[in-house]
C-alpha cells in the first residue's frame, strides 16, 4: 500500500488558482477590449444621427416650399412662431393678390426689388457689387430680393449673418422655380413685418390708415413701402421727415412702373 502524498492536493490547489486567475484576466482583459468598440459604436451612431437630423433641418424648407405654392396654403413667418411662442398677441389677416391695392405692390417693388420681374430669384448683378464693397473695406448696401426676404421670413432667424446670405439664395431660387411671381408677391406681402405685432399688409392698411389694403391711395402705399426697412423705427401713419422724402421718390417710381410688373398684371 502506498501513502498519498500531501503534496499533490497543494499542487492541485495552486494550479487551479493560477487557471483562475488567467481566466479572470482573460475575462477583464475580453471585457475591455469589448468596451472600446461599443464606446465607438454608439459615438458613430450619435455622429450618424446628427447628421441625419441637420440634413432634415436644411430639408425642411425645401419641402415646404412645395407645400406653400398651392394657394389654399397661408404660410406664417417664424417672426410670428416667435411671437406665439412667447405669449404675445400679434395680427395679420391673410388676402388674397387680387384684392391688394396694384399701387401698393408697384410701391413695394421699386423700393424693395425693382428687377422682381427679370432676375430669378436673386439679384446677381446687386449681389456681386455688395461683394465688391465687402471685399474692399466699403460700407455695403442691401441686395436682398423679395424671395430673399420671403425665404428670410419664413424659414430663418432675423439675425443678419454670412450664414443666413448662404441659406437664403438656394431657397429663393427654388421659390422661383416653383412658385409663380405672383405667389411670391402674395406670400411676401402677407408676411412682411409692417410694425410691431402687426404682420401683412391688410393688417398694416387697417392699422396705419384704417382702409383694406384694396383701398390704399398711391401716397399711402409708398408710406407703407419704405416702412419695410425698419418696420420697429418708422410710421407710415406719422412720418418723419426723411420718410416723406423717400416716400415721394418712391410714389414716383411707382407711376412710371408699368415695364417693369408686367409678370405680376399681364
Amino acid at each position: 500500500m502506498h501513502a498519498t502524498s500531501p503534496v499533490s492536493d497543494g499542487g492541485n490547489q495552486f494550479g487551479n488558482s493560477q487557471v483562475a486567475r488567467q481566466t479572470d484576466n482573460g475575462t477583464s482583459r475580453s471585457r475591455q477590449s469589448s468596451g472600446k468598440p461599443r464606446r465607438r459604436s454608439f459615438l458613430g451612431r450619435l455622429l450618424a444621427w446628427s447628421l441625419a437630423l441637420v440634413f432634415l433641418i436644411l430639408l425642411a424648407p425645401y419641402v415646404l416650399i412645395l407645400i406653400y405654392a398651392s394657394p389654399q396654403v397661408q404660410p406664417i413667418s417664424t417672426l410670428m412662431l416667435g411671437e406665439t411662442f412667447n405669449g404675445r398677441a400679434y395680427e395679420r389677416q391673410w388676402v388674397d393678390f387680387d384684392a391688394i391695392a396694384p399701387v401698393l405692390v408697384q410701391s413695394v417693388m421699386m423700393s424693395e426689388d425693382g428687377q422682381f420681374c427679370a432676375h430669378d430669384g436673386i439679384d446677381w448683378e446687386a449681389l456681386n457689387l455688395v461683394i465688391d464693397d465687402a471685399l474692399e473695406g466699403e460700407a455695403t448696401r442691401g441686395a436682398s430680393t423679395i424671395p430673399m426676404q420671403t425665404a428670410k421670413n419664413l424659414f430663418l432667424p432675423p439675425h443678419r449673418s454670412i450664414l443666413r446670405k448662404a441659406l437664403e439664395i438656394p431657397l429663393a431660387m427654388w421659390m422661383d422655380v416653383v412658385w409663380t411671381k405672383k405667389r411670391q408677391m402674395e406670400i411676401y406681402l402677407n408676411i412682411a413685418e409692417w410694425a410691431p405685432g402687426i404682420y401683412g399688409i391688410e393688417a398694416a392698411s387697417q392699422a396705419y390708415f384704417g382702409v383694406p389694403a384694396a383701398k390704399l391711395s398711391a401716397r399711402q402705399a409708398a408710406l407703407l413701402a419704405v416702412t419695410l426697412p425698419n418696420p420697429i423705427m418708422r410710421n407710415a401713419a406719422n412720418p418723419s421727415s426723411g420718410m416723406k422724402r423717400l416716400a415721394g421718390i418712391i410714389e414716383k417710381r411707382a407711376s412710371q412702373s408699368g415695364a417693369y410688373i408686367k409678370c405680376l398684371y399681364d
